[in-house]
């Protein structure tokens, strides 16, 4: 009896009590062998963590990939272990090269997004360097059957226009002052564009100088009068046009309060 019992205990116990992390006291009177049986188990069946909804492995895995994407690492990847954090010219590189393109990753920059960080950071001077110079020096760096330029590629180029605009520093130096004029930067997102004052275009909508059915649509403000102004209204008041002291009878008549 005393033998089932013990049996039943080392089946039992050790996976019951460990998910819970309590032992009530077994372990105080068990034995040499059945404490030895208890580590083996514990060993085959160590706690379990609570379980976790479907929702929370989800956030992980994305915080794992914006975190991965951010580093420049990649999730179970060889860089995992040591993170690079990105530098102000790579985070410049990737604001531009994700501008006006929702599937682009940041990892590649076209050639209409390069001249746009050319020209919003002020690389393009109109003088050393122009749009021709920032677009042949695209070219030069790019792939032939490419379209687009990695980082490494981008720093090349930007290394060639540092030499075309400042030729009397080194080019360790005028590749720092480009940098410098990059990093930080984001695209300049242009505002609405606003109307043009015109005299042409003032007269036509000054409804001051309308005539005829036109003039009737607007009042002295300037303001629509609606449908007052497209419809001819019949007036049923009883007086005619024009009368200037319509409703005027039944104050005459009516006697004084008193």
């Amino acid at each position: 009896m005393g033998t089932a019992e013990s049996a039943k205990r080392q089946r039992e116990s050790p996976a019951v009590r460990s998910e819970v992390g309590q032992t009530d006291g077994w372990t105080d009177t068990a034995g040499p062998h059945e404490m030895a049986e208890f580590k083996v188990q514990m060993a085959k069946h160590p706690p379990q963590s609570p379980l976790r909804t479907p929702n929370e492995h989800a956030k992980d895995r994305s915080q794992k990939r914006l975190s991965s994407e951010s580093n420049g690492t990649s999730e179970g990847g060889a860089g995992a272990a040591t993170p690079v954090e990105l530098t102000a010219l790579e985070e410049s590189f990737r604001r531009f090269a994700i501008h006006g393109d929702t599937r682009a990753t940041g990892k590649e920059l076209h050639g209409k997004n390069w001249s746009k960080l050319c020209k919003d950071c002020g690389v393009i001077d109109g003088k050393a360097i122009t749009l021709t110079d920032v677009d042949i020096v695209f070219t030069k760096v790019k792939k032939k059957s490419s379209r687009t330029i990695t980082f490494d590629q981008f720093k090349e180029a930007l290394g060639e226009l540092a030499r075309k605009r400042y030729k009397e520093k080194t080019e360790e130096e005028a590749a720092e002052e480009v940098f410098k004029l990059v990093e930080g930067k984001s695209p300049i997102i242009s505002g609405v564009t606003r109307a043009v004052a015109s005299p042409t275009v003032s007269r036509l909508t000054d409804t001051s100088k309308f005539t005829g059915s036109h003039k009737e649509r607007f009042d002295e403000t300037g303001r629509g009068k609606g449908k007052a102004g497209r419809v001819e209204l019949v007036d049923k008041s009883g007086y005619v046009s024009g009368y200037k002291h319509a409703g005027s009878y039944e104050k005459k008549v009516k006697p004084p309060p008193k």
